[in-house]
């Protein structure tokens, strides 16, 4: 079979009108579990399909800012994120057209989804599982099946998917982690014999496929480059891999099948601008502070605002900035070159006492506290990395000691905020996620915070959002596409700050 051109369209988007529908072949990578090898085999599919010339527009299903930090990496546009639980369907739709739009016209979007394909919210509705998405965006499914030490069984797994949700397309088979040619040959005779769904990939065991662990999931892309020399060829093995054992032609086919999108009429990612001079909102980006969905930044800058960028490990200045903003990340791994950084911390913290506009979430609380320890005696060490038995100053803009190990809290949260912040105004709801492994200790008992929590963990009794002068830190995760006043409400609040 001839293999699709990347400018071969779908006829059926002709007789649709242009403005209300958009035609994006696509293709969603699932599994029966977490563990199935999904986010390797898409960043082997990633990096075929754009060798071959392609522009591929990655999206990942759930929350996780690891993995899309590969996709990006790899296909060179902003890899998106898509929930069921935190979006509308109309968002979803939004995120996913906008995403396959603005880095320039994609070829192909190529999503991958979260744990197994029907894990969500609860346990009786698809809320927030990949096949919600899968739904939504009206995209089949590429099942990837653990085949390790099982053969007809496959066939049994793959049935049971099929029929769960007839809803759910799935339109083919990956099996991952096969031993030899007679254990591929009997699982794929099963699978197609016993459930009518082509295989459309075999992947055989392999241990280079792996990629680097830790506490959060992978090591993000942006530390892994410069930490590991080989990075580029372990790429380029993984992808050499897919070629290899994936039918590419027979994807591209299934792709290609999906049926026009309808547009969603309020969008979110229209310039609003602030009518004058820009603020600028200085974005910590380094080893330490990577994880910031890419819908977040867009549209800080739709709003109004410049982005630059600083390294609170590498720079030894703060730039010159009308507010901060703190992703998360691993401060924990990076503490003793962030407490070296001394001037860094004092700039920060001055500019915190001044009254500066600062917004932290998870990592970026963590920095901000007064002291962080990692390596606790008898605490919890959850898949942790290694991390000695120490204690390192941090900046000390928000009171409190940060633990690394005691707990583990991985959770959907929603919020309201009880007062004005840098965020937006009292009263404002969200929803959003927290994820971390660490807990913030000796809060004076006058602390004030700025989130009430009727869902997740947050820092206290509760409560997230520690906060001091226009300095706000807090555990929660959010998701600007989600919770819109987001962008606005900061870049309003700078301003009015300046």
């Amino acid at each position: 079979m001839q293999q699709t051109s990347p400018t071969d369209k779908n006829p059926e988007a002709s007789e649709l009108p242009a403005l209300a529908f958009k035609e994006i072949p696509r293709i969603l990578l699932s599994a029966g579990s977490s563990s199935s090898g999904k986010t390797t085999i898409t960043i082997g599919l990633l990096a075929a399909l754009t060798e071959a010339g392609y522009n591929v527009q990655p999206f990942k299903v759930g929350l996780d800012y690891i993995d899309p930090s590969y996709y990006s990496e790899i296909t060179g546009r902003r890899a998106r994120n898509m929930d069921g639980f935190l979006m509308e369907e109309e968002s979803v739709r939004d995120v996913f057209i906008h995403g396959c739009e603005v880095d320039g016209e994609a070829d192909i979007a190529v999503i991958e989804g979260v744990r197994g394909l029907f894990e969500g919210f609860d346990s009786f509705t698809d809320v927030g599982s990949t096949a919600q998405i899968a739904k939504i965006l009206k995209c089949s499914v590429i099942l990837i099946i653990n085949a390790r030490s099982i053969t007809r069984s496959a066939a049994a797994l793959v049935n049971g998917f099929k029929d769960f949700d007839k809803d759910v397309h799935i339109a083919g088979v990956i099996l991952n982690n096969i031993g030899g040619p007679r254990h591929a040959t009997k699982a794929k005779e099963a699978i197609e014999f016993y459930t009518g769904i082509p295989v459309i990939g075999v992947i055989h065991r392999n241990g280079s496929m792996k990629i680097s662990m830790r506490h959060l999931g992978l090591v993000p892309a942006i530390e892994e480059r410069r930490r590991a020399d080989n990075f580029d060829e372990r790429i380029t093995f993984i992808r050499d891999t897919i070629k290899e054992g994936v039918d590419i032609d027979r994807l591209l086919e299934i792709a290609h099948n999906a049926q026009p999108l309808e547009k969603t009429a309020n969008t979110a990612f229209l310039a609003k601008g602030t009518g004058g001079e820009r603020p600028v909102i200085g974005i910590a980006l380094d080893e330490a502070f990577n994880f910031y969905y890419h819908d977040n930044l867009e549209l800080l800058q739709l709003a109004g605002a410049d982005l630059r960028y600083f390294s609170p490990i590498h720079d030894r200045k703060l730039p010159d900035v009308d507010g901060l903003y703190i992703g998360g990340g691993y401060p924990e791994l990076f503490a003793a070159d962030l407490e070296d950084n001394v001037s860094m911390r004092e700039d920060i913290l001055t500019v915190s006492r001044s009254g500066l506009p600062i917004y932290a979430e998870c990592g970026g609380l963590m920095y901000l506290t007064e002291k962080l320890t990692t390596g606790v005696k008898g605490k919890g060490t959850y898949h942790m990395a290694e991390m000695p038995e120490s204690t390192h100053e941090m900046v000390g803009a928000l009171p409190g000691h940060t633990l690394m190990g005691h707990k583990r809290v991985v959770s959907y949260n929603i919020g309201s905020l009880a007062m004005d912040t840098v965020i937006g105004k009292m009263g404002n709801s969200f929803r959003g996620h927290e994820f971390h492994h660490s807990e913030v200790t000796d809060i004076p008992k006058d602390a004030k915070f700025s989130i009430k929590l009727s869902r997740g963990t947050g820092i206290i009794d509760g409560w997230d959002g520690l906060t001091v002068n226009n300095t706000l830190g807090c555990y929660a995760h959010l998701v600007a596409s989600s919770y819109r006043e987001f962008a606005g409400s900061f870049v309003e609040f700078v301003m009015k700050e300046r």
